[in-house]
């Protein structure tokens, strides 16, 4: 009966973290393949955006698909020092979120 219950713990954790890496990170041949289908923007296109809203250096950039939408998160150093993570809707560039790091 302890084995059963242990095999039912295990099973249940694996299912929960399959839940929790279900959106994944899209990598640059597959987000090639996404912009030449006009699924999304062009990086190029969605950075300007970005550096539109924040001016300064960007430092990390990472395209997702999150809730059944592809996003594209950016980490800037802005001109004036401070750091910040904007996040865009990778199809229609429009801002899901501009968030002050610390």
């Amino acid at each position: 009966m302890k084995k059963l219950i242990a095999l039912s713990c295990v099973a249940l954790l694996g299912m929960g973290s399959t839940a929790a890496f279900a959106d994944d990170d899209v990598g640059r041949e597959e987000a090639a393949k996404l912009v030449e289908q006009g699924t999304i923007q062009s990086i190029e296109s969605l950075e300007e955006k970005a550096l539109s809203i924040k001016p300064g250096t960007i430092t990390d950039r990472d395209l997702e698909r999150e809730d059944g939408r592809y996003e594209y998160k950016l980490d800037i150093d802005a001109d004036d020092g401070t750091k910040w993570e904007v996040k865009l809707n990778a199809a229609t560039g429009e801002v899901i979120k501009t968030e002050q790091d610390d």
